[in-house]
């Protein structure tokens, strides 16, 4: 009989696989994310990995950004392939689909959070992936939306990320309304403020000369507009002192006063919610560049990893779902997860205390009473604590080695045959052994489940800085 050899597989670039321990931690965060969005009352819900095409492209510039999906072996002339599908690239479109298609068993407003896969397929590079994770939360009305939503989402997300152990993150706020205002007080045509828009988000990308030439040469503005555009995009705060540098720039329309006092309301709601490893500050360069949002805009940067660009962003948008006769007006921000834990995990700043969820591993005495360890095993699961059996019954060294290199702080040794109270449980870590009764004993409660450790940027590997429970 001939055998045949398999080839070690290639990795696939954009598609990462996390380590047992590692997705302790991306575990860990989904659930502080899960608790956080709960707690204020947001409801869960997980839409379809498809969406036509049509809706897949009919916001901002995504074509090159859609995997088609089909089956391999589809006619041409198949309904499913002709009709067109792709995996999201967000959560947002699809979003607005369930709502259109459930309207009539939802309540308005509606307060939904999702984490959940998306699919994208750009150029692979550290932050951005083809597939990766995100987390969002939307509130969503009908017809009309009050403002206050806007504020609301800003303060439970920045609540959510402010209880995550990660670098310092900086949620930039800006207003769309605000800058069409200035962009038409300036006279810059109603039709053209989008583009205009799209080319100031460039800021970071092509810097100012950059942006500079796409406002004269494509949207078609003076040297002197251009200029104006510049400096309002120049403009970061966190107060009152915003509204005064935006007046000193001379320009004047409703629509402007409209989104500055929007703007400064969310800052002040948001920044209730912050700490001293998160801060909420106005960035008039914000813009965000898809066409759907209209009113509040969101991005947020990490303290050692700006070169990521915005791990959380999102904003207001009046007219993203509408079926003609209702429109249901929404405010959202999405979480990048694979973004933002990806980069932290490769480089050490995020670890998991032990790569498994068993607390305990029951010694095995010999094989024929592995009945006995099953059993012990099982009333400790009972109770709610984590615990495997060795997998065979080497030297008791050799077991807590196994237990040591999981990660598993304590070793059971049953008396076989004799009483439960006869019963040893170990230490590994300190080496303190004690009688105890599978019925009776429980960790302390930092180690009934894995902790995420986090070091800060730079600091020596093994040397956690902060200890969180993971959930």
């Amino acid at each position: 009989m001939s055998s045949t050899r398999t080839e070690r597989p290639t990795p696939l670039s954009g598609f990462p696989e996390l380590l047992p321990r590692q997705r302790v931690v991306e575990q860990a965060v989904a659930d502080t994310l899960r608790a956080t969005f709960e707690l204020h009352g947001f409801a869960s819900v997980e839409t379809r990995a498809v969406e036509p095409l049509d809706q897949l492209l009919r916001s901002g510039e995504t074509s090159k950004e859609v995997y088609v999906l089909r089956r391999l072996h589809a006619p041409v002339d198949d309904a499913s392939s002709a009709a067109g599908l792709g995996l999201h690239f967000d959560l947002t479109v699809p979003f607005a689909r369930y709502v259109l298609e459930h309207a009539g068993r939802l309540d308005f407003p509606f307060r939904r959070y999702q984490i959940q896969r998306c699919w994208r397929g750009e150029r692979p590079q550290e932050g951005r992936y083809r597939e990766f994770t995100q987390a969002d939360i939307d509130i969503v009305g009908r017809d009309e939306l009050p403002f206050h939503a806007d504020v609301e989402v800003a303060a439970v997300m920045a609540a959510a990320l402010s209880r995550l152990p990660v670098p310092p993150l900086r949620l930039q706020v800006n207003n769309r309304r605000l800058v069409d205002g200035f962009y038409r007080g300036l006279g810059v045509p109603q039709d053209r403020t989008p583009e205009a828009m799209r080319a100031v988000d460039k800021l970071d990308k092509v810097g100012p000369d950059g942006v500079r030439g796409l406002l004269v040469q494509q949207v078609g503005l003076a040297a002197a507009a251009a200029e104006q555009c510049l400096a309002l995009a120049r403009i970061v705060g966190t107060g009152p002192s915003v509204a005064d540098e935006v007046g000193s720039l001379g320009v004047e329309h409703p629509l402007l006063d409209q989104g500055l006092a929007e703007l400064l309301a969310v800052l002040d709601g948001a920044s209730a919610a912050g700490t001293d490893r998160f801060t909420v500050t106005a960035d008039l360069s914000v813009a965000r560049g898809l066409d759907y949002y209209t009113g509040t805009v969101f991005e947020t940067r990490m303290a050692g990893y700006e070169q990521l660009g915005s791990i959380c962003s999102g904003g207001r948008y009046d007219r993203l779902a509408d079926d003609g006769r209702t429109t249901y007006p929404g405010v959202g921000i999405s979480l990048g997860v694979s973004r933002l834990l990806v980069p932290l995990l490769a480089a050490g700043e995020l670890d998991a205390s032990r790569s498994v969820p068993s607390a305990v591993l029951v010694a095995l005495v010999d094989e024929e009473s592995r009945p006995v360890s099953a059993r012990v095993a099982a009333r400790l699961r009972a109770r709610g604590i984590p615990t495997e059996v060795a997998p065979s019954a080497a030297r008791f060294g050799k077991q807590i080695r196994v237990a040591e290199r999981r990660g598993i702080p304590y070793v059971w040794f049953p008396e076989a045959g004799a009483a439960a109270a006869a019963d040893q449980v170990k230490d590994i870590r300190s080496g303190e052994q004690v009688d105890a009764h599978p019925d009776e004993w429980t960790p302390p409660a930092l180690d009934l489940h894995p902790r995420i450790l986090a070091r800060p940027p730079g600091g020596p590997a093994g040397s956690p800085t902060a200890e969180e429970p993971a959930p």
